[in-house]
Parts: structure tokens; C-alpha cells; sequence
């Protein structure tokens, strides 16, 4: 059974949490640490697969731009699956952006992130 609840960032697992709290303030060391060996990132049709090609995109991603990023809702899908939304503000085209980061878990780390727009 599917569960859709907005839930606070402290509700959500270790992992995930520690993950967003890294990747915000751009310690990609941290937030590699979070994953598995072989894990994915999708962002922007764009696949990342395994240690170093998921530190590349952790280290890179959004580099050229200044923005801030604040959590507006998070969700538990299932035990191994959630999502957090998250608004982006600043100097990238558009300016603002809402995403979603679609998380599934194995052995309490992250094995998958897809990082897709939030639907309006």
C-alpha cells in the first residue's frame, strides 16, 4: 500500500536527511556518503552511475550558479521510497525552480535519486 504524508525533514530517514543536509551546503564528500557503491542519480534525463560518476555530479552540479534551497514537503511513498521537494532560488535561467528528489533506499543508503521538476 502506497503512503502519500507530508512529513517534517526529522521524520525522514538518517540517510536522506544527512544527504539533503550535505548536498545543500555543497559537501559532496558528505553526500557521497550516503550512497551505495552502485548507486544512480538521474538529473535532468541525465544518469550518473556508480562512485565516481555520482561524486562528479555532486561535486559539479550547479557549480556555475548561486541559489538557495529550502525544503517545502516531503513524503514517504513506501518503506525503501520517498520524496522531497525542494525550491530553488537564484542566478540559474528562470531563477526559481521546484524539484522533486525522488529517493529509494538499500541497507539504510541511498541506491537511487532522480531529481525531476515538481509537477504544478
Amino acid at each position: 500500500m502506497t503512503q502519500h504524508t507530508d512529513l517534517p525533514s526529522d521524520l525522514l530517514p538518517p540517510a536522506v536527511r544527512q544527504f539533503l543536509g550535505a548536498h545543500i551546503v555543497r559537501d559532496a564528500d558528505t553526500a557521497s556518503s550516503f550512497l551505495t557503491e552502485d548507486a544512480v542519480i538521474v538529473d535532468q534525463d541525465e544518469t550518473f552511475r556508480g562512485r565516481e560518476e555520482t561524486d562528479a555530479f555532486l561535486r559539479d552540479a550547479g557549480s556555475e550558479f548561486e541559489y538557495t534551497t529550502e525544503q517545502i514537503g516531503a513524503r514517504r511513498v513506501d518503506d525503501t521510497h520517498w520524496v522531497v521537494t525542494v525550491r530553488l532560488e537564484g542566478t540559474f535561467p528562470g531563477g526559481v525552480a521546484e524539484l522533486d528528489y525522488r529517493f529509494a533506499l538499500r541497507d539504510d543508503l541511498i541506491a537511487e535519486l532522480v531529481i525531476a521538476n515538481h509537477p504544478a
